[in-house]
């Protein structure tokens, strides 16, 4: 069993990019948004489901042609047509279109294909930002993208569905926020076993050479980068 293509989700840091990659990641980030192609080429990308902008999303995929992309969520039967027509657009764009279902018992009039894209299911893995309630075995053995969460929530989903690839900026924020990066829940001297603090994991003293600590949130988001993708490989 191959592991899931991994994609670090986020733009507006050069830097944040260029670690994710060299640990393994593919690019991906919320269109329109700063990105940098220079560093690697877009392979996915996602929209604001919360204020979707069709028009504008549309010409950043027709500008940067990544591999896969969403499209609206469907978070109401009502709203098929529109989502496929969205999908339709996205197809002349990208090689897969993700549909993230939101509605009980709709997956099964979802098409595999649409135009020349294949049909990724995605799964909005539930946080307190958004999550979808509709229940993993609906997913049946379509292909599936997750989308967000924690890298340990995501791996727990493969024994459920059939994970091809899975996107996050979780290690990124808490990265960035309180410099915490991820392990495989081994953590026991720290607060929280699976994102212990530098601090925690140097023995209680503040990481940095010479008191310059503006490089520990690169720190801390380079091991996650890096144990994740450990870990995701671990699970082939």
């Amino acid at each position: 069993m191959a592991s899931p293509t991994l994609v670090y989700c986020g733009g507006g840091n050069r830097r944040l990019v260029e670690i994710a990659i060299a640990a393994g990641f593919r690019y991906g980030a919320r269109l329109p948004d700063t990105i940098y192609p220079g560093v690697a080429p877009l392979w996915f990308a996602d929209q604001d489901w919360h204020n979707p902008k069709r028009d504008a999303y549309m010409a950043a995929l027709a500008k940067h042609r990544p591999m896969q992309a969403t499209v609206l969520d469907l978070e109401r039967d009502e709203q098929l047509d529109d989502v496929l027509r969205w999908a339709e657009e996205a197809a002349q764009y990208v090689e897969r279109v993700v549909i993230v279902p939101k509605v009980f018992d709709i997956i099964r009039r979802i098409p595999e294909r649409i135009g020349s894209a294949d049909v990724l299911l995605g799964y909005s893995v539930p946080t307190r930002y958004a999550g979808t309630e509709v229940p993993v075995w609906e997913f049946g053995r379509r292909e599936v993208h997750l989308l967000g969460g924690s890298p340990h929530a995501q791996m727990c989903l493969m024994r459920y569905v059939n994970v091809v690839s899975a996107d996050g900026n979780m290690a990124n924020m808490l990265a960035t926020r309180h410099c915490q990066f991820w392990v495989p829940g081994t953590a026991r001297y720290a607060n929280n076993r699976w994102w212990p603090t530098l601090m925690e994991a140097n023995g209680g003293e503040k990481w940095g050479d010479g008191g310059d600590r503006s490089d520990a949130p690169y720190e801390a988001f380079r091991r996650s980068c890096e144990n994740i993708i450990t870990a995701w490989n671990a699970l082939k």
